[in-house]
């Protein structure tokens, strides 16, 4: 099985996920948001399929692809593992930096 995070970092293959977030597409479908060809696109699925992230099913001639609850699972755990307290901390600071810098803006 493929790494699954480093198959997800692709800027393409990261949109497909959240394209597929809300339902089930098909190539079709899914390849009208992107630039690059359907066969380019239904690449990109075969690796999310062969990482465990997406599940395809066969319906005439046509594929329909949907998130892999698992596969989303154990990649959420990846994630996680490299979220530390360090990462808490600097993300507080730059909601509080953010914050600092909205209200000291003046009002016209």
């Amino acid at each position: 099985m493929l790494d699954a995070l480093e198959v997800a970092a692709e800027p393409n293959r990261r949109r497909l996920l959240h394209l597929l977030a809300s339902h089930e597409q098909s190539v079709g479908e899914l390849a009208a948001h992107f630039t690059v060809s359907r066969p380019a696109v239904s690449q990109h699925l075969l690796l999310l399929e062969q990482a465990g992230l997406v599940s395809a099913r066969k319906e005439g001639r046509n594929r329909y692809y949907r998130l892999d609850p698992n596969g989303m699972g154990r990649l959420r755990e990846l994630v996680e593992q490299f979220w530390t307290n360090e990462l808490d901390l600097l993300a507080s600071d730059a909601a509080a930096l953010a914050e600092r810098r909205h209200d000291s803006k003046p009002t016209t």
